[in-house]
């Protein structure tokens, strides 16, 4: 069974809602590199994707560089796309979001959206799809859609992982299966300076 190792993006520079893409701040970098020495440590070389934004590709770089390899872009891996609203506006709709099921995500989502059920469900054919163990670096809702096929949850939340955890799923023979989850955060607020719950 393809064991999947998704780690969340460290802490990133700036609030979701603030920067459409920020890197990492000085304490994303640590942890970063933390992680990477954990999974260097207790894995053989592995093949490498992350999310194309920049925080996630700035997560990954430590491993690449311990690995010698490169991370190769995983686009289905990326943040949930927002909908066509203002930069400030995004985080009201994302706390909003993060307190419901994809069925009402959808249901509610502002005129111009994107299929938020179709965009989960190409997430998780695209995790379905990794017949090899890997890592992947990648965002708070993406760990969150595969641990929720898993469970079999509507959620849009179901777990918190913290900047840096793995949380590690398996691909059992067409179906998610939840084998580890990673460290979680304390919280779920998401402040404008600085956010757990950030993308």
């Amino acid at each position: 069974m393809p064991r999947l190792y998704l780690v969340r993006h460290a802490k990133p520079a700036a609030a979701w809602g603030e920067d459409p893409d920020p890197g990492l701040d000085p304490t994303g970098m640590e942890q970063a590199r933390a992680t990477a020495e954990s999974l260097a440590g207790s894995l053989s070389r592995l093949p490498l994707y992350t999310s194309p934004l920049r925080r996630c590709r700035e997560t990954a770089e430590p491993l690449a560089q311990i690995w010698f390899c490169d991370a190769e872009p995983m686009a289905t891996v990326a943040e949930i796309p927002s909908p066509p609203i203002d930069l400030a506006a995004r985080h009201d709709w994302l706390i909003a979001s993060m307190r419901g099921t994809w069925q009402q995500l959808h249901a509610n989502a502002p005129a111009g959206s994107i299929d938020y059920l179709q965009w989960r469900r190409t997430l998780i054919d695209a995790l379905l799809g990794m017949n090899h163990d890997c890592v992947i670096c990648t965002h708070f809702i993406a760990i969150n859609v595969a641990v929720g096929a898993a469970q079999k949850r509507d959620e849009v939340v179901c777990v918190r992982p913290d900047y840096a955890s793995v949380t590690v799923i398996g691909n059992d023979d067409g179906k998610l299966r939840l084998i580890e989850l990673g460290r979680e955060a304390d919280t779920l607020v998401l402040a404008r300076t600085s956010s757990i719950a950030t993308q």
